[in-house]
């Protein structure tokens, strides 16, 4: 986390609790979410590391960073980074999955604002995109 912030700038992932309750400073190491604040930076050495700042693509949001947008699944903003980070790897492993399973996957991410209701309609969305786009490209 500290190499992320302080030494690559790399601000999107947030200090949060520090102890891995939050999920505020959720990545992806080589495809998997993990709470960054949980890993020494040396332990990540040689592995691919992806920040919120990595997700959209040649300019293009993500499909859960647009539906976050669309479907109002951030207020004060301070949690979406993980938020998003942690949908987007669940829409990897499950490109369909049914409310509870959202709600289950996020419950290492806390957010005090929205409710988790608009967060839930937003994962369901990009997961609905996702598979559009999936078929789209067969």
């Amino acid at each position: 986390m500290q190499l992320l912030r302080e030494n690559l700038h790399l601000t999107g992932t947030h200090v949060g609790c520090d102890t891995s309750q939050c999920g505020a400073c959720t990545v992806h190491v080589n495809g998997d979410s993990v709470k960054s604040c949980t890993i020494l930076a040396v332990q990540a050495n040689g592995a691919e590391v992806r920040t919120i700042e990595g997700l959209a693509q040649a300019g293009v949001l993500h499909a859960v960073q647009e539906a976050f947008r669309e479907h109002h699944g951030l207020q004060c903003g301070f949690c979406t980074p993980g938020m998003v980070m942690s949908s987007a790897d669940l829409l990897v492993k499950n490109p369909n999955p049914s409310e509870h399973e959202i709600r289950t996957w996020l419950e290492g991410n806390i957010c005090r604002c929205t409710g988790y209701h608009n967060i839930v309609k937003a994962v369901q969305h990009a997961a609905q995109t996702l598979r559009q786009t999936a078929q789209a490209a067969e």
